[in-house]
C-alpha cells in the first residue's frame, strides 16, 4: 500500500499471521491501528483492514520493516531488522513521503541502530523524508491506551499537515 509522494508512510514491524493470511495490514481484531488512525483525524471514518486501499486517497500508505510473517515480533532476528531497515530506507528514498512513521520504537531502534530513540519526531531523515516513531498499536502494548496513542498520532498528523 505505497505510492510516490505520500504525506505519511506508516511502517509496521512485520505482518502478523492474520495479516499474512488476509493480505491486510494490522488485520488482527485486537490491533488498535485502525481505530487510532481514525481517532487521531487521519481518516474521516473508521476503516476496516480490508479497506486499506482507501488510505492512498488520504495521502497515506503502509509498509513493514520486515516482510516475514510471525506470530509475534519478538520472533524476528536482529539481522532481519537491520536488513529491513536498509530495504525500507531504499523504499523511502524512491517514494519520497513527507514522513515515515515507524509504528514501534523497538523496531525503529533495531532497524536503524538508534538505541536511544523515543516515541516522537526523530532527528534522522532519509533524504528529504522526516521520521516519526509511533507507539506499537498491538494489544500487547498495554501501557499505551487508545487515547494516548491517538494523541501521538494526532501530533504526527498536525506535523504532516503543516506547511513546509
Amino acid at each position: 500500500m505505497v505510492a510516490d509522494g505520500l504525506r505519511v508512510l506508516f511502517c509496521g514491524i512485520n505482518p502478523g499471521l492474520m495479516s499474512a493470511a488476509t493480505g491486510h495490514h494490522f488485520a488482527r481484531p485486537g490491533n488498535r491501528f485502525w481505530p487510532v488512525l481514525h481517532l487521531s483525524g487521519f481518516t474521516p471514518r473508521l476503516l476496516k483492514p480490508a479497506e486499506q486501499h482507501e488510505l492512498l486517497s488520504y495521502g497515506l500508505g503502509i509498509t513493514n520493516v520486515v516482510a516475514r510473517a510471525t506470530a509475534r515480533a519478538d520472533e524476528l532476528t536482529a539481522e532481519e531488522y537491520v536488513e529491513g531497515g536498509r530495504l525500507l530506507a531504499g523504499k523511502v528514498t524512491r517514494l519520497r513521503p513527507g514522513w515515515l512513521a515507524v509504528v514501534g520504537v523497538t523496531a525503529y531502534r533495531a532497524a536503524f541502530a538508534d538505541r536511544t530513540a523515543k516515541v516522537g519526531p526523530q532527528e534522522r531523515t532519509i533524504g528529504g523524508t522526516r521520521i516519526w516513531v509511533l507507539p506499537n498499536p498491538s494489544g500487547l502494548n498495554a501501557h499505551w491506551t487508545p487515547a494516548t496513542m491517538a494523541e501521538e498520532f494526532r501530533r504526527l498528523r498536525e506535523a504532516a499537515e503543516a506547511p513546509g
